[in-house]
């Protein structure tokens, strides 16, 4: 049986410590490519480069291990990869990002999380694996944590590849760990949270006078049961299944249909047709 082919990426760039430290974990567990943005590209979301010529450079990191960088994002990666290194993956995996991942607000815009949501755009079974630390130093300084999140990384990509992928209807499956992780560190399939940040706005002024502005965030209280609360209330590994499918589900959207039938009706007076037959659209599967 031919060895599983495993697409690494992440988007903090080619040299962060969490992309050594998943390649370690899988790399004796398939035929592992290694694929990364050059520089870091966080909060990139699903975003592809479409204004300037992509390249990608062959080097050797990690001892002598050949590793290939880009100057694009992370979802571009997948494209790049499938054209240049392989033309199909049965996994990628994506991180380990520094910075968790948890809520739907953060999940939105995470570079890592968007490099494994691409893939399973193009049913690749992909993982994305984040972890709640300030500092790329921080995983390396502390071994422990460094050898147990290996552990948790490397049961998790068996179980996917043994199955031949992920339960039926989940397209991503998003893995946060604690600051730091031990033997007992609990476990928790959760839901994402909706929120994790109180967004704010800074406005500041440079030398000049010139005004600009700084985007932060403050912590809000955690949902119990949530990602955000498993990882840091808990110190827990957050499980989290997400799916692709935007729309709503099948009774959301015929609750909707009817009270949105009165937006059409609207929307078709104003073009001058009249009411008209409504067309109805069948429920998404």
């Amino acid at each position: 049986m031919a060895a599983a082919k495993i697409l690494v990426t992440n988007d903090d760039g080619i040299y962060s410590p969490g992309l050594r430290l998943l390649y370690e974990a899988v790399r004796t567990r398939g035929r592992a490519y290694v694929l990364a943005p050059e520089t870091p590209k966080s909060a990139s979301g699903l975003g592809i480069t479409l204004h300037k010529p992509l390249r990608i450079q062959r080097i050797k990191l990690w001892g002598n291990e050949t590793v290939y960088m880009t100057n694009g994002t992370p979802s571009d990666v997948i494209y790049l990869a499938l054209e240049e290194l392989s033309p199909s993956f049965d996994l990628v995996v994506s991180g380990v990002n520094i910075g968790d991942n948890t809520s739907i607000q953060v999940i939105l815009s995470s570079g890592t999380i968007g490099a494994a949501a691409q893939a399973a755009l193009l049913g690749i079974p992909g993982v994305a694996f984040s972890a709640n630390v300030d500092d790329a130093s921080e995983f390396e300084e502390d071994r422990g944590t460094w050898e147990n999140m290996k552990r948790v990384i490397g049961a998790i990509v068996d179980w996917v590849l043994e199955r031949g992928g992920l339960p039926e209807g989940v397209d991503v499956l998003s893995v946060n760990f604690p600051r730091r992780v031990r033997r007992d560190t609990p476990v928790k399939i959760v839901p994402a949270a909706r929120v994790k940040f109180l967004q704010k706005v800074s406005v500041l002024y440079d030398p000049r006078g010139r005004k600009y502005y700084w985007l932060y965030g403050t912590l809000v209280d955690p949902e119990p049961d949530t990602d955000v609360y498993a990882v840091h209330v808990e110190g827990a590994i957050a499980l989290t299944p997400l799916t692709l499918n935007v729309n709503l589900r099948s009774e959301e959207w015929e609750k909707a249909k009817r009270i949105l039938s009165g937006l059409s009706d609207a929307v078709r007076s104003a073009l001058g047709a009249g009411a008209g037959k409504r067309e109805e659209a069948p429920a998404p599967a």
